[in-house]
């Protein structure tokens, strides 16, 4: 088991920032990535940003070039730093962590107002 455990979020006006960070421990071991995944009221919850054992990282295509997913100096803890953030990225953000199996944090809102 792999137990997750986010931190950060809150309210922001357009254009500033917020930084999410997530803390993994347990089995950590046999953790493959680490990722962000957000979901709003009555849509499906979407892959934000990951970043895997082996360094690759994927984004999606509505936050490439404003969020950055990066690795802790703490072990197994990953931060999603989010700049110029827009009312559309308002969410529930959801830390994820792909080990044996899929384990998920109790989620953060992200609120961004216009």
């Amino acid at each position: 088991q792999v137990q997750v455990v986010e931190s950060g979020g809150g309210s922001v006006q357009a254009g500033g920032s917020l930084r999410l960070s997530c803390a993994a421990s347990g089995r950590t071991f046999t953790i493959k990535s680490m990722g962000w995944y957000r979901q709003t009221p009555g849509e499906q919850r979407e892959l934000v940003a990951r970043l895997t054992v082996d360094d690759r990282t994927d984004y999606a295509d509505s936050v490439k070039g404003r969020f950055a997913i990066a690795r802790g100096s703490a072990k197994d803890t990953v931060y999603l730093q989010m700049n110029s953030l827009k009312p559309e990225d308002t969410a529930v953000y959801y830390c994820n962590v792909m080990a044996l199996g899929d384990f998920w944090g109790q989620g953060t809102q992200v609120t961004v107002s216009s």
